[in-house]
C-alpha cells in the first residue's frame, strides 16, 4: 500500500502550494490569504518508482474549541491519524510564531514520525532556513520553496526513505493467483453487510486492528473455483480514540485498496443516488486503471420514481464508467448477488486478457478500412500495426505516421471496436499511439530525394 504524507501547519505557510507541487497538479486552490483550505484534500504523488498519497489540510489550531477553526482542527487531526509521516510546514520568511509552538507541542505528544519543513526559503543563503525553528524540538529544519520547486526532491527522500514500502507488492500478490477484490463506497451504503453475506458469517470485527492507521481488512476465500482476497475499505473504529471521522468515509483506505486491487466493486446507495463522493471514488478507480463492477445497493428500499432518478444520475454523473457492468442489488435481502460475481470474474478476465499482435493488427486495419481517421490540415494519420502494451488495464499500442493528429472521437471508435472483439467488459482500455519519426522533418521537404518541383 502507498505511504501517506500529511501536510500540517498554521494558515498561509504554503501547504496547498506544496500539495500542488507534490501531486504535479493544480487541485488545491492557492491564494495569498489565510484560511482558504478548510477540509482535507487528497492527492497522488510519485517520487521515482514509489507512489504516495499526500493530504492537504487547513490552518491548524490544536486548541480551537468553537466555530470553523474547531472543525478545521478535527479535519487536521484525522489527517495526522491517517498519515505515516507528518510534514510540518512553517514559514521561513515570517519566522517562528506562537501557533507553530502549539502545533509542535501537539505533534511531539503524538510521537508520530514528523519532518519539519521551512517553506518560502527561495533566495536564502545556501538554501538554509532560520535556526530559530530548531527550538520547536522536532529535529533538523529542511528548507524548501514550493513555488519554485527547490528542495522538494531532498524532502521526499527524507520523508519516504525510512518507510521501506515494497515496490513489488502488486507482483507478489498476483503470484498467489488470488483475485484482489476491493469493495469501495461511502459510509452506510452496505459494504459490511455485503461482505458478511458473501462470507456467510460476521467476519469483519475479527480483523479489526486497533492502534494502526493501515488496518485494512483482508479476507481470503474461494467461490466457484476462483480464489479471492477481499479488501474492505470501510473506516474502522479505534479504541481509546474518539473522532467524528470514525463514522465518516476513510479516503485513505479506499485509495490504498483501489491501488492494489485487481477488481473494485463500487457500491452506491440507491436511497441517496450518485453523490460527489461516489464520482470521486469512481474517478480514482479509472485513474488507477482498475477493473470495476458497479452495484446499486438497497434497491428494494426505493420506489419506481426513485429508481428512475438513480438511473438518470448514473448516466449523468458516471458516464466514464459505461464499460462497467451495472447491477441493482439488496445485500440485506440477498437479492441480485450472483450476477455480481459473474461480472467480477468477467472483469478480471478482461483486465488480464492477452491480445495477439496479428489479431490486433488485422482488427486495426479492418477498422481503418471501414472508417478512415479524419485529415488534419496536410496530415492524414496512417496506422500500420498494433500490439498489446500491458495488462490490468489492457493497453493497445498503435504504430504509424502522424498519429498525434488522431482525434478523440476516432480514438473512442477504435476503443469500441477493440472492446467488442475481445469482450472487454468491466475494464478500462488504454490506447497509445507511437508515431514514426519523419527523416526529412529537419532538413525540409525539398531535401527529400523524391521531392518534386
Amino acid at each position: 500500500m502507498k505511504p501517506v504524507l500529511a501536510l500540517v501547519g498554521r494558515p498561509n505557510v504554503g501547504k496547498s502550494t506544496l500539495f500542488n507541487r507534490l501531486t504535479q497538479s493544480r487541485d488545491a486552490i492557492v491564494a495569498d490569504f489565510a484560511g482558504l483550505t478548510r477540509d482535507r484534500h487528497y492527492g497522488l504523488g510519485q517520487h521515482g518508482p514509489l507512489g504516495f498519497i499526500v493530504i492537504d489540510t487547513g490552518g491548524f489550531e490544536p486548541d480551537a474549541t468553537s466555530g470553523i477553526y474547531r472543525e478545521m482542527a478535527k479535519q487536521t487531526r484525522q489527517a495526522i491519524t491517517e498519515a505515516d509521516v507528518v510534514v510540518f510546514v512553517v514559514d521561513a520568511r515570517a519566522g517562528l510564531s506562537a501557533q507553530d509552538h502549539d502545533i509542535a507541542h501537539y505533534l511531539r505528544r503524538l510521537g508520530k514520525p514528523c519532518l519539519l519543513v521551512a517553506n518560502k526559503a527561495e533566495g536564502m543563503a545556501n538554501g538554509t532556513a532560520p535556526t530559530e525553528f530548531f527550538e520547536l524540538g522536532l529535529g533538523p529544519v529542511h528548507a524548501v520553496s514550493a513555488t519554485h520547486g527547490q528542495g522538494i526532491r531532498a524532502m521526499l527522500d527524507l520523508a519516504l526513505s525510512p518507510l521501506h514500502w515494497p515496490e513489488d507488492e502488486e507482483a507478489e500478490a498476483s503470484a498467489t493467483g488470488a483475485i484482489k477484490l476491493a469493495v469501495a463506497g461511502r459510509p452506510n451504503v452496505g459494504k459490511s453487510t455485503l461482505i458478511n453475506v458473501w462470507l456467510g458469517e460476521e467476519r469483519l470485527v475479527a480483523f479489526d486492528l486497533p492502534g494502526t492507521t493501515r488496518d485494512a481488512i483482508s479476507v481470503s476465500f474461494e467461490r466457484d473455483g476462483h480464489r479471492f482476497e477481499l479488501i474492505d475499505t470501510a473506516g474502522l473504529r479505534r479504541k481509546g480514540q474518539v473522532f467524528e471521522a470514525v463514522e465518516k468515509f476513510s479516503v485513505i483506505k479506499t485509495l490504498q485498496a483501489i491501488a492494489t486491487a485487481n477488481v473494485v466493486v463500487l457500491l452506491i446507495d440507491a436511497t441517496q443516488g450518485v453523490t460527489d463522493q461516489d464520482a470521486h471514488i469512481a474517478g480514482y478507480v479509472l485513474e488507477n486503471g482498475r477493473a470495476v463492477v458497479l452495484a446499486i445497493n438497497k434497491w428494494d428500499a426505493v420506489d419506481d420514481y426513485q429508481r428512475q432518478g438513480v438511473k438518470r444520475s448514473i448516466d449523468t454523473r458516471l458516464p466514464f464508467l459505461k464499460f462497467a457492468n451495472l447491477h441493482f442489488i439488496s445485500a440485506h435481502k440477498r437479492q441480485g448477488l450472483d450476477p455480481v460475481w459473474t461480472s467480477i470474474v468477467q472483469a478480471h478476465r478482461a483486465a488480464t486478457c492477452k491480445m495477439s499482435t496479428p489479431i490486433l493488427t488485422r482488427l486495426l486495419l479492418e477498422s481503418v478500412q471501414f472508417q478512415n481517421p479524419q485529415r488534419s490540415g496536410m496530415y492524414r494519420p496512417k496506422m500500420r500495426y498494433a500490439h498489446q502494451g500491458g495488462m490490468n488495464p489492457p493497453v493497445v499500442v498503435i504504430h504509424g505516421n502522424s498519429l498525434n493528429h488522431v482525434t478523440d472521437s476516432y480514438k473512442r471508435y477504435l476503443e469500441g471496436r477493440f472492446r467488442k472483439a475481445f469482450d472487454l467488459a468491466g475494464t478500462p482500455l488504454r490506447i497509445e499511439f507511437k508515431t514514426k519519426a519523419n527523416p526529412y522533418q529537419k532538413s525540409g521537404r525539398s531535401s527529400s530525394p523524391h521531392a518534386t518541383k
